[in-house]
Order: C-alpha cells, then structure tokens, then sequence
C-alpha cells in the first residue's frame, strides 16, 4: 500500500471531468453613505468589480488545487459572458475543450454587490429550465466522445439546477462511464435527484436525502439517516450514498454497512463551497485508487479545513494532506 503521501502526489496523473453548471460569479464593492432620490435603496459607488469561476468550475478549481487535470465538460451562451468565462479558464491554466456554445440560452452570471462589508444584492442573469432535447443529446454525445479520447480517471457531475443536465444527459454519460470502468460521483440538486441511477457514489446532504426521499428525520439520528441512504442507493442502484451532515459529520454506506465521521471542532468562518470541496475530493482520492471509506475520511477533512477560511476558496493540499495523515495515524486508518 502506498502511503498517504504518494497517493497525494499521485494526483497530478490524474484527469477528472466535471459535468455540469458552471457559471461566472462576479462581484462588485463599494462604498454607500447616501439613499438613492429615485428609491428608498443605498446609492453604491462602485470602487472594484471582478469575475470568478464558478459553480461547476469551483468544482474543477478544487481538483486543481488537489494536482489532478479538470476538464469542464458545460453548456455556455455564446455571448460575451461566455468570451469572459473561457478567459477565466485561460488565466487558470485550465481547458475549455469540454465546453459548448448554444444561442439558445445565456452564459449563468451570478453578479453580487458589497458595500461596507455588507452583501446588499445579487442579481442572476440566467435560463434555468432544461435545454431541448436536441441540444442535451448533442452536450451528451459531444461529452461521450471526448471520454473516448481523454479517457479520464473519475467524473463528477455538479448539478445546480440550471438545465444542462438533463436525464438524457446522465444516462448517456453515465453508460458511457460503466462501459469504460471510470467511477461516477454525483453531487445532486432536486430537479434530477433519482435519474442518477448506476453511479459510483451519490452525495446528497442532508436537506437534499429528507426531501428527495420525502421524510423527516433528524440529523443527528444516526440510524434513521443510514437507513433513508441505504433505501437510496437501493433506489438509484448506486454503489454508495454519502450524505454530508455538516456539524454532525458525514456518513457513507453501501446498503450493508455504513461508516460515520463526527465533524472535527473548528473555528468557523464561511461554509461557502464546502459542498463543491468534499465532491472534488472524493473524486481525485477514488481516482487515485483509495477506497470510499479512506476518500471520505479526506473529503471530510477537507470541507471542514475549508470553512475556516472567508469566501470560496480551493482546498490547499498541502494542509489537507498533513491534517489527513495525522487523523489517520490516531485512528489507524491507512
């Protein structure tokens, strides 16, 4: 067995395609020290604006940041906003070979405005029902092919509920997955929650298990939760349910045992992308050949290790790999 470290360092032969809705999250500060004539609203004066990558591309960061290739595998508008995404990539060092252009819909801005350290306002500018049928076969196949020939290690779909994932989609990609014997992870929303039917590993948390599977239990219910997740996989034919319990950890089974994972005491600063953070590395650690309970342990690590921090930000493997050494030496675990 190699050790922690070598999987780690493993990662950067790693490829993993994201497939899913990415977005450009802009921001805009400011200062306000009057109320508009027009309206009962703050006046902002704009001192700085600047673009991020994000939704689905967060995804790609993470996996970057853990050494592993991410390729974005999205539906974009062909429009200005897309021109801005493709550069973002561009300044990543990250490729836009897995993106598709469409008239049809607009490139997903989420546009939000600080003033003095306050979030006055976002505004989203996006289509969020589903793309035709025409163009969610043409996304799929376009994605199968590139399969073919970068023939990644791992992929994730990251749904948001924008419409470029379809069941259409899935069950292609998904099928094409199988056939190649590359693991399949799905980080779900609800409009597609039970159309992922044979992945490797489905990540619900916990809001999205008691409303997918329409029942109310409590969190901290350890056995109630194993249970509505095992019904789960049984439902989605999935190797494994892991449902992310924020404060009170996480828990993954596969229908005939389950292991859980307490949160760790942290100082908590921000829980934004925590979600996007687990699914990004559970994919490179199963990419890299450690099993599910292993990837979950350092999945788990590192959401936390990330909510320590303000905004959304990429996980820093360094850290992730020491506080994961460390946890596994006290507990015996590789």
């Amino acid at each position: 067995m190699d050790s922690l470290a070598q999987v780690f360092d493993g990662f950067s032969s790693k490829k993993i395609f994201v497939v899913g809705d990415v977005m450009i999250d802009s921001y805009m500060w400011g200062k306000t020290d009057r109320i508009s004539p027009e309206a009962p609203v703050p006046v902002v004066s704009v001192t700085d604006k600047e673009n991020r990558l994000g939704g689905a591309a967060n995804v790609g960061l993470n996996i970057k940041a853990m050494g592993a290739e991410s390729v974005l595998c999205a539906i974009i508008g062909d429009d200005a906003q897309g021109r801005i995404f493709r550069e973002l990539l561009e300044k990543r060092a990250m490729t836009d070979k897995g993106l598709m252009e469409t008239i049809d819909r607009p490139t997903t801005v989420k546009t939000r405005v600080i003033a003095s350290s306050q979030h006055l306002l976002r505004v989203d500018e996006e289509k969020s029902e589903a793309v035709s049928n025409i163009i969610a076969r043409k996304f799929a196949e376009r994605t199968a092919e590139l399969m073919i020939k970068e023939k990644p290690d791992a992929l994730v779909f990251e749904d948001y509920d924008k419409g470029n994932i379809t069941p259409e989609v899935i069950h292609i990609i998904v099928e094409k997955a199988r056939e190649m014997n590359i693991p399949v992870l799905v980080d779900p929303k609800k409009r597609n929650f039970f159309a992922y039917k044979n992945v490797t590993l489905f990540k619900p948390n916990f809001k999205e298990l008691v409303e997918g599977m329409k029942i109310t239990l409590e969190k901290t219910d350890t056995e109630a939760v194993a249970n509505a997740a095992s019904k789960l996989k049984q439902k989605l034919n999935a190797e494994y349910v892991m449902v992310t319990l924020s404060e009170a950890g996480v828990l993954l089974t596969n229908g005939e045992s389950q292991y859980t994972m307490p949160a760790q005491k942290r100082e908590i600063a921000d829980v934004s992308g925590a979600g996007d953070t687990v699914i990004s590395v559970l994919a490179c650690c199963m990419a890299g050949k450690l099993n599910a309970q292993k990837s979950t342990v350092i999945a788990n690590i590192a959401g936390g290790q990330v909510c320590e921090k303000v905004g959304v930000v990429p996980v820093d493997k360094a850290q992730l790999l020491a506080e994961s050494e460390l946890y596994f030496e006290k507990n015996a675990i590789f």
